[in-house]
């Protein structure tokens, strides 16, 4: 049995200021719900009880119902039953509503036009918009000029307006926009889908958006509208008011008369279209449920009554020992119940009167614990209550006292108590400092001693990490951003949430086994496994290899059967097969999981691409429901949308369920040692922690890809906004996941790129990037194959490749080296540098002495044994104690170390 789960309104909230465990009181009964046989259901009988039991309060007279082994009823009054339950809860009834969308195009001046975009359905509607300029020949959005813009609009990013729909007149319940159109300016055609706030659902036009043409030469995808189309014969929608003061003949008249100053949009004409629509509406209704214990004979009556249009019926069941398992009650049972495969009964409630609803009355036995049920209101409509069944308890008027007196000292203690816990953090957080300076000492000692034991020191080095995340979570709970106060590493939700590491032994040295182009061989893997050796030669730990699934796309990032693994790059076999070759050589492997968005099978009966296949047949339930392209039944998405393909919605249960497991499949069935994640700044961090908990990955690092500060298009020096959103992000993760540090990168871009080396140290002479704030979680990276290879959607300053690579392969971080960068021209000085870092054992937790950062050099020693400077201006390391000799050099950088 499925059922549809009910959420509590905040507009309801006034319904439930009674609705609590009563203390024992009494009060008169009015049965509202009275199941007996039809002998005694007669309209006079219940309005003589009602006048009886109304007349007078003072009375405190209650009526109960006892149902004998016979086929009668006994009508009981009683002077003492109690009332130990009663609940008025708020649900919910989603009805589908039918009406159109119309789209209007109109002459008002010369050369000005009025698109217009309604609905005859009643909702909190926005038009969500963009458009194509002349000569545009992408199909991504672009936002429309100023002018054009209705008041009220907003911008959204960098591609689309949305724009309110307001009532036509006051009392109207029809929504419409108008949209200037100015056909001087370069606009090609006018795209929009309009979206309901009110339910999430966003409508297109046969499952496209629709697109108005303004010009005769745009592309027709079966998405136009209006197009090479007159006014001609308007099929008016009842109830939509329309212009009705121009005739054919003048629209005719006032076309030919504007003919010559839109010679260049002459397809252009007046039109008027519509198209049908339907949505989810919420009706709002209530079930209330009261519960007494008759006095007399000591059962529990139970009275349930709704607002619920049509029959309703109660699917119910009776809870014994301590559980809320549903079990079946001796007999008798109520008028009108039936038994539902020895699970369960049902009972249809009767009708009232004046057609308001229904009732029903329960009368059990006294031992039970409790009563659980879900209404039925037809063939597949179930309700429930916040997910659940309804619950209601029988408790004795004597424990319902203490349940409820219980309930509220806990609730005084619980806010008594906030003041003490803000009071103890800073005690906390002091003992976690204290104990963190001892471990250091720990270090000093070893030190000091020269004692040999790295594997001692590398665990003091992980237990500090670990303490210094409870110490920040804590930090973080009053502090909304960053704080180099702190001077910890990392972070977590709650204290006791134990940080699994995805960051490996902190020596790694990441390469990018692949670029844009890689798929077109078809035999990548192939040539990839030539390649094993000298990779490892190199020094490389860890080979990041592409997408392997069955993917739209041939790059592999629009991935359709994720347990399809025969990919433009090569078959399953191959991949598997090359997998085994990095191993052997002491490489551990990464795949390319593409979580945020997946690439349907199907259309659904309108037209939308969102029913998917393979093992994973999932259906638009998968879908976020704020995706406007794609028609999803989720929930709203956890972070930013991908509008190429529909929005994985991972708050399902069932989807995080198969995403684990595929994962899991995946590491056993290929030999994965980790993850890169794709594009996670879709979906919340904290659902990485659970893929990665299911999954255990050696190595596990996130493309949170965001877009740095500028200030009048120049780079603003202080990026702390940019790398705390990626902190943020691998906090959400609890530190299961590294991410790229895109900051590192962006500022080397400016840095170098103008001379502007003093970028390189923040205020407090850190490094800027997430490498300053949390190094055994930042991979560091200078290319891959988006930003450079054939893409270069934000390619590396030219020439300057080298001075970044100095930078990151010797910094701490987990540095990535781009497959393109180690098969070229500057192999002999990547090799020379990944020596160094090896042979100097660098890792992600180096300390970093940063000893220049002005115009035209930055310098810094790294854990006291290797100097770098990059830039054209002069740096030496200091001499002293330290015997430095240079290791690698090239066109403006330097890197010495201590012999």
């Amino acid at each position: 049995m499925s059922t549809v789960p009910i959420e509590s309104l905040l507009h309801h909230s006034h319904l439930r200021h009674n609705s609590r465990i009563y203390r024992g009181t009494r009060s008169f009964f009015i049965p509202c719900s009275l199941n007996l046989p039809s002998h005694f259901t007669s309209n006079k009988l219940l309005h003589s009880i009602r006048t009886s039991v109304g007349a007078s309060s003072k009375h405190k007279r209650s009526v109960a119902i006892r149902a004998s082994s016979s086929d009668t009823a006994v009508v009981e009054t009683a002077q003492s039953d109690d009332v130990i339950f009663k609940e008025n809860f708020p649900v919910q009834r989603i009805e589908k509503a039918e009406g159109k969308i119309y789209v209007r195009l109109k002459q008002v001046k010369e050369n000005n036009w009025e698109l217009s975009v309604g609905s005859s359905i009643p909702g909190k509607w926005i038009l969500h918009w963009g458009v194509s300029y002349v000569g545009d020949t992408g199909s991504e959005w672009d936002q429309p000029p100023e002018d054009m813009r209705p008041p009220g609009s907003i911008a959204i990013k960098d591609y689309a307006i949305e724009t309110p729909l307001k009532k036509l007149s006051e009392g109207d319940s029809f929504f419409e926009v108008a949209i200037n159109l100015n056909l001087e300016s370069s606009v090609a055609a006018l795209n929009f889908v309009l979206k309901d706030e009110e339910t999430g659902a966003w409508y297109q036009h046969k499952g496209r958006d629709f697109k108005v043409p303004l010009v005769d030469d745009v592309p027709d995808n079966g998405n136009l509208i209006g197009a090479k189309k007159g006014f001609g014969a308007i099929g008016q929608l009842a109830n939509i008011p329309l212009e009705q003061d121009k005739s054919s003949g003048e629209v005719q008249k006032k076309s030919e008369s504007s003919s010559d100053s839109t010679k260049e949009r002459k397809g252009l004409q007046e039109f008027y279209e519509e198209m049908p629509i339907s949505k989810r509406v919420a009706d709002d209704n209530s079930v209330s449920v009261t519960a007494r214990k008759c006095s007399e004979t000591s059962k529990n009556i139970v009275s349930i009554e709704t607002d619920l249009p049509g029959d309703v019926t109660v699917h119910w069941g009776v809870c014994k020992n301590g559980s809320k398992k549903w079990e079946i009650p001796s007999e008798p049972y109520p008028e009108d119940t039936s038994l539902f495969k020895n699970k369960a009964l049902r009972t249809r409630l009767q009708r009232k009167d004046d057609g308001s609803g229904s009732f029903g009355l329960f009368s059990l036995d006294g031992k039970l614990e409790g009563l659980c049920f879900v209404l039925k209101l037809h063939e597949n409509t179930w309700l429930n209550y916040r997910g659940e069944d309804f619950y209601v308890p029988f408790l004795t008027s004597s424990s319902s006292v203490v349940e409820t007196e219980a309930t509220e000292a806990a609730q005084v203690s619980k806010h008594s108590k906030k003041t003490d816990k803000e009071v103890s953090a800073s005690g906390f957080t002091d003992e976690i400092i204290t104990e963190i300076r001892n471990l250091a000492n720990d270090i000093h000692s070893h030190k000091n001693q020269k004692t040999n034991v790295k594997e001692v020191q590398e665990n003091i080095l992980q237990e500090i990490e670990k303490l210094a995340a409870e110490a920040y979570s804590i930090f973080r709970s009053t502090t909304p951003s960053f704080s180099e106060e702190s001077i910890l590493e990392a972070e977590a939700e709650k204290p006791d949430i134990k940080i699994s590491s995805g960051t490996g032994s902190g020596f790694e040295i990441l390469c990018q086994g692949f670029n844009w182009e890689s798929n077109k061989s078809g035999r990548w893997y192939l040539e990839l496994q030539e390649k094993a050796d000298e990779l490892a030669s190199l020094g490389f730990t860890v080979l990041w290899l592409p997408p392997p699934t069955e993917s739209v796309s041939p790059e592999g990032y629009m991935p359709k059967d994720l347990y399809n693994l025969n990919s433009r790059y090569g078959t399953i076999d191959e991949l598997k097969d090359t997998v085994k070759k990095f191993h052997k050589v002491g490489i551990k492997v990464l795949g390319d999981a593409v979580l945020n968005h997946r690439c349907a099978h199907f259309k659904n009966q309108n037209g939308v691409w969102n029913l998917f296949g393979g093992r994973l047949n999932w259906d638009d339930r998968a879908i976020v429901a704020d995706d406007p392209h794609f028609q999803g039944r989720g929930n709203k998405s956890s972070g930013d949308n991908f509008h190429a393909a529909p929005n994985i919605d991972h708050s399902q249960d069932f989807v995080r369920k198969d995403i684990k497991e595929w994962l899991c499949w995946m590491m056993e069935e290929v030999g994965y040692d980790g993850w890169r994640l794709d594009f996670v700044r879709g979906f919340w961090g904290g659902y990485v922690k659970d893929y990665m908990d299911a999954s255990k990955p050696y190595f596990a690092v996130g493309e949170y890809w965001d877009s740095l500060s500028y200030t009048y298009g120049e780079m603003d020096y202080n990026q702390d906004a940019h790398r705390q959103r990626i902190v943020d992000w691998i906090n959400a993760t609890s530190g299961a996941a590294g991410a790229f540090d895109v900051t590192t990168k962006g500022i080397l871009h400016t840095a170098l790129q103008k001379c502007e080396y003093w970028r390189l140290s923040d205020p407090k002479g850190k490094p800027p990037g997430v490498v300053g704030w949390w190094p055994s979680r930042a991979v560091t990276f200078i290319e891959n194959h988006d930003t450079g290879s054939t893409q270069g959607h934000w390619r590396f300053p030219e020439g300057k490749e080298m001075q970044g690579y100095a930078y990151i392969l010797t910094h701490p971080g987990t540095p990535a080296v781009f497959f393109d960068h180690i098969f070229s021209d500057y192999h002999p000085e990547i090799a020379a540098l990944l020596s160094l870092r090896n042979r100097q054992k660098l890792h992600c937790r180096s300390e970093v002495n940063i000893d220049k950062s002005e115009r035209d050099v930055y310098a810094a020693i790294i854990d006291d044994k290797v100097a770098m400077k990059i830039g054209p201006g002069h740096y030496e390391p200091p001499n002293g104690s330290k015997n430095w000799s240079v290791a690698v050099e090239g066109r403006d950088y330097k890197v010495w170390e201590t012999s």
